[in-house]
Order: C-alpha cells, then sequence, then structure tokens
C-alpha cells in the first residue's frame, strides 16, 4: 500500500468510527466532537462546550498498524492495539514487514448524570 492509499484508508476509518461513536453518544446523552466547543490554554488546555459549559476530554489514540507482504501469499494488513490484534496475515518464506503509528485525539463529552 503507498503512502497516498494508507492516510487515505486511515483517515476515512477514523472518520467512520467517530460517525458510530456519535451516534451511540446521542443515545446515551454523550457528544463525540460537540459543535461548539472553547479552548483555554493560559494555565494547561482546558476545553469545554459553549452551549452549556460542560467540560470536554480529549481522548488520545496511538495505534500501531502493522503491513505485512510475503512471496508465497498476497500479504495482509492488522491493527495491533496492546494486546488485541485485528487483521490477517498469511504465512511465507520471505516476507517485510512495516509498522507505522497513528496518533490522533477526539474530544468527548462524556454521559451527563441527573
Amino acid at each position: 500500500m503507498n503512502l497516498q492509499d494508507f492516510v487515505s484508508e486511515t483517515l476515512r476509518e477514523i472518520l467512520a468510527g467517530i460517525k458510530q461513536a456519535q451516534a451511540f453518544a446521542e443515545e446515551h446523552g454523550g457528544k463525540v466532537v460537540p459543535p461548539r466547543m472553547s479552548f483555554r490554554t493560559a494555565e494547561g488546555t482546558q476545553v469545554w462546550d459553549q452551549h452549556d459549559g460542560t467540560p470536554v476530554q480529549m481522548i488520545e489514540f496511538d495505534v500501531a498498524v502493522t503491513a505485512i507482504e510475503g512471496t508465497t501469499t498476497k500479504g495482509g494488513i492488522g491493527v495491533f492495539v496492546g494486546a488485541i490484534g485485528l487483521g490477517s496475515q498469511g504465512q511465507s518464506n520471505a516476507s517485510n514487514q512495516s509498522v507505522s503509528r497513528i496518533k490522533f485525539s477526539v474530544p468527548v463529552i462524556f454521559t451527563k448524570q441527573e
């Protein structure tokens, strides 16, 4: 996979994940990527919802993506987060492996307790 395809697919997957999370959060009284946020950085980063002053938490992701290509298989691509691996890999006699890291943050307002 070339760099252009990698960047494009990575952003598509992140956006699709955010969209799914937004639907879930809406059903449960939270918000993912709230529409109106204010920032203050004088005494450290503070983010809140401009509408009602609710604090916004920045959820940080650091994901390692491993791509493997071998001589006897078509190869595969996997995403490994901690001890969890997603994707497919084939066995081969000779293989090339590359690991890329993706770091990003998503602003979230957690469910309010009444």
